[in-house]
């Protein structure tokens, strides 16, 4: 059994509030997108093997994909095993989801694979063990997100959206990125208001991402990245969850092509330029 593992973006990221536990609470705007890992299934007699050819990832319990295979075996006590392999086409720390993705697909293909017959908030139950983005990819394609992002809301009759986006091939670590935000610890209830979304203009209105200053400060060449997609079409640009890729949202696809094969060109190969629809 093949399945692909989208990545996602976000639309719009505010950090509303650290909280006692240590995490903090957001209000966003997820979106999936057409950029896919590749993950492979293949039953085997006992235990759990993953592969990761060509990339330099753990194969053991420090990978997700591992670990959300332990979690519904034994949350189904299921006695058998699978080879996993995981093809990675999405950059790695790059704020764009991939290895919740590749746990939230890990989950639902088991369960049909095996036939465990779980529903679908059994499986974010356990994805919400795994991380925080991983309810999200298997909620939905566009969803608000709450809480931790374990509280979510369809996100109904939106737009269809074209991207490019620009990842600078290195890492920048969530964990960082939220320490150094300047939030004070407090209980108390927050209000905001969910956007309405019915055309483009309403989109990039609402494009912001509270985390973004901080890793624009740390690298300062993110700003250079966000200024070449407006200049070369796109009708705003925005850093995606802790970055470090950015996103540029373009009127059509063919504008948007043209944008990333000239972008491509202009890099030379110093970052990663990717074409991707919203799903």
């Amino acid at each position: 059994m093949q399945r692909f593992a989208p990545a996602k973006i976000n639309l719009f990221l505010r950090v509303l509030r650290k909280r006692a536990d240590g995490y903090h609470d957001i209000f966003s705007l997820i979106q999936k997108i057409s950029l896919y890992d590749e993950l492979t299934f293949l039953p085997r007699p006992k235990g759990i093997e993953l592969k990761c050819p060509n990339v330099n990832l753990p194969t053991n319990e420090d990978n997700l994909v591992f670990h959300a295979a332990q979690s519904i075996f034994a949350y189904c006590n299921y006695p058998s095993g699978i080879e996993i392999t995981l093809n990675k086409k999405i950059p790695i720390a790059a704020g764009l989801g991939g290895g919740s993705s590749d746990a939230a697909t890990t989950l639902m293909a088991l369960n049909d694979l095996c036939s465990f017959g779980l529903k679908k908030n059994e499986l974010m139950k356990l994805g919400a063990k795994l991380g925080a983005d991983v309810p999200f990819f298997i909620f939905g394609n566009t969803a608000f997100a709450r809480g931790t992002g374990n509280k979510l809301k369809a996100c109904k009759n939106f737009p269809k959206l074209y991207f490019v986006l620009i990842n600078p091939q290195f890492p920048l670590s969530t964990k960082t990125v939220y320490e150094n935000l300047n939030l004070r610890l407090t209980r108390q209830k927050i209000n905001y208001s969910i956007p309405r979304f019915f055309a483009l203009g309403d989109v990039t209105r609402e494009l912001h991402n509270d985390l973004e200053d901080f890793s624009l400060k740390l690298h300062p060449e993110l700003g250079n990245l966000k200024q070449m997609l407006l200049h070369h079409g796109a009708l705003g640009a925005l850093m995606t969850g802790s970055g470090p890729t950015v996103f540029g949202i373009f009127s059509d696809e063919k504008s948007a092509k043209k944008a990333q094969i000239a972008i491509d060109k202009e890099l030379s190969g110093k970052c990663a330029v990717f074409f991707a629809r919203s799903i």
